[in-house]
């Protein structure tokens, strides 16, 4: 890792796997079980469920350990049946109650979960299906949240001293800058809170006064926080471009306190995907971690924006803070498993006050993804286009982009009264290249034969590949001595061509040009056909002999 080779000091909450930094931890285990035993020894349950927090969490590892051995100890069956894992969402909590229902078995005396996030959900579900806490089962949970301590009933569950832990980890770190040496690793304990949801009497009384100006407060910033994310989401939906949704993002942000607040793109979020790569797979994006390089395209602090063009991800911030004291929050900016960034808060409540913090994130999140597909998909159009319109042996346009092109310049020579130009050219003799040397070398003497047209394309000239081996050239405001000025740039281009690639066959072509006045009764077409006539009959005077070259 390379923070550990950093020399930086480093402190982690309830992480001891890696020595090399200095831990402050929670006891979790030692309070699961004393939390467990009460529910056993003082409650009297023998029939006991357990939700889980994901066992990779080291903090969920000890809670589940502590509960099994608590009913060892006890001699209470461990029934696997009664065990849900989940991942410390409130959903996990309802869904396992409707496990736990719909299974069949007995109903449990109690419920044990491994945090409040859950239990509270369970006390939900619990009472969509006729069940009352504590009188019917009795629910527990862990953290001592502020929705546990004011929910009716207000909690069975774990106090932890967090603040505490954060800041004996400053402390630790201080000391450290400082030349000090302190402990490697530093133990809290934590307390259960006997409360209402086992049938226990609340330890602390709660100001119901204190309680309703905490909620007004909440709701009045909830409702103040819904009308931006309510507007920022309608004028996101309108951006078509990067810039625009930037400017759109910032001038919503700027409503937030807020030092300093920074969206962070991996290199590749915007990446344009054509040719053979459009069969993109999940593969492709960028899943896991960041790139090693990152743009900042919004750092907004004092109303003014930033951007930062290229920086490390190594460096985290993209630019330095000013200052000291400053608390960063860093939120990932993903869609669905496709990882985009990451935003950085800076020296604001928002991220850990606002209930809608969350959904602000998703909406910018979702309006970036909205202009990377964009991007995609108006590449897309470009190369479709480029596809009905070029000729993709000879890379120049076919009959579909000829008439495209060539209507403009028709016009244009009726509006302003010139003549129109236009030469009819048939390549010599390639069924006996592709009889005799194969088709490869076919397609290979069309491709320096194009070359030779496009290159007496200039000014106020156009050419394609008509059909076959049959190419045309049109051009504007032309005059009589233009016709012997292009044939013979044609002869010398394409004796030319012969003489570099040296092949056993020579490229020839016949070539007939006219230039004429373009009045409202003539077509385009019409034109082409005179062009065409006029090759065909030189065409006709050739000896066929002369088209291959014998050594």
């Amino acid at each position: 890792m390379k923070t550990k080779n950093s020399g930086l000091p480093v402190t982690v909450l309830d992480f001891g796997k890696c020595p090399e930094f200095y831990n402050i931890s929670i006891d979790n285990f030692n309070a699961m079980k004393r939390l467990v035993d009460h529910i056993i020894t003082v409650h009297s349950s023998k029939v006991i469920n357990y939700i889980s927090g994901p066992l990779v969490n080291p903090e969920a590892a000890d809670r589940y350990n502590a509960f099994l051995e608590v009913m060892t100890e006890n001699s209470v069956t461990v029934d696997p049946d009664r065990i849900y894992f989940g991942e410390f969402r409130a959903i996990d909590g309802s869904n396992a109650v409707e496990e736990f229902i719909s299974s069949g078995k007995e109903r449990p005396d109690a419920i044990i979960c491994a945090n409040d996030a859950m239990a509270l959900a369970a006390v939900e579900k619990l009472s969509s299906f006729g069940y009352k806490v504590p009188d019917d089962i009795i629910v527990t949970g862990f953290d001592n949240t502020y929705n546990a301590r004011h929910h009716f009933p207000a909690l069975t569950t774990v106090s932890r001293p967090l603040e505490d832990a954060g800041y004996k980890a400053c402390e630790v770190l201080i000391d450290l800058i400082n030349g000090n040496k302190p402990e490697k690793n530093t133990v809290f304990d934590a307390a259960p809170v006997f409360s209402e949801s086992c049938g226990c009497a609340a330890e602390e009384i709660i100001d119901i006064n204190k309680y309703r100006s905490d909620m007004y407060k909440t709701v009045n910033i909830c409702k103040t926080d819904i009308s931006l994310i309510n507007r920022i989401t309608t004028e996101l939906a309108e951006n078509e471009t990067s810039d625009s949704n930037i400017r759109t993002i910032a001038k919503f942000i700027n409503e937030i306190k807020c030092d300093r607040f920074a969206i962070c793109l991996c290199h590749n979020w915007n990446k344009i995907f054509t040719g053979a790569e459009s069969g993109i797979s999940e593969e492709t994006f960028q899943t896991h971690g960041y790139t090693e390089k990152m743009s900042a395209p919004l750092i907004l602090e004092k109303g003014l924006n930033t951007p930062v063009k290229t920086f490390s991800s190594a460096d985290m911030q993209p630019a330095p803070l000013s200052g000291g004291g400053n608390v960063s929050y860093f939120l990932p900016l993903h869609f669905r498993e496709r990882c985009l960034g990451y935003y950085i808060f800076t020296n604001t409540k928002f991220p850990t006050k606002s209930l809608l913090c969350h959904t602000l994130i998703l909406n910018i999140s979702n309006s970036i993804e909205n202009i990377s597909k964009l991007l995609h998909l108006n590449s897309m159009i470009v190369e479709l286009n480029r596809l009905y319109v070029i000729d993709p042996l000879c890379g120049i346009y076919n009959r579909n982009g000829f008439i495209r092109a060539a209507d403009e310049l028709f016009r244009s020579c009726q509006e302003r009264q010139q003549k129109l130009l236009i030469s009819f050219i048939d390549m010599d003799g390639l069924k006996n290249i592709n009889d005799n040397y194969g088709h490869k070398e076919g397609d290979f003497s069309l491709q320096r034969l194009a070359s030779v047209i496009n290159e007496c394309c200039r000014e106020n000239k156009i050419c394609a590949r008509f059909g076959g081996d049959e190419f045309i050239i049109i051009g504007s405001d032309a005059c009589e001595e233009d016709i012997s000025t292009i044939e013979n740039e044609f002869s010398i281009k394409l004796s030319n061509i012969n003489s570099i690639i040296k092949k056993p066959y020579t490229i020839e072509a016949s070539i007939g040009t006219i230039v004429t006045e373009v009045d409202r009764e003539k077509t385009l077409f019409n034109l082409i056909t005179q062009a065409d006539e006029l090759m065909y009959e030189k065409k006709k005077r050739k000896r066929t002999s002369h088209y291959l070259r014998h050594d």
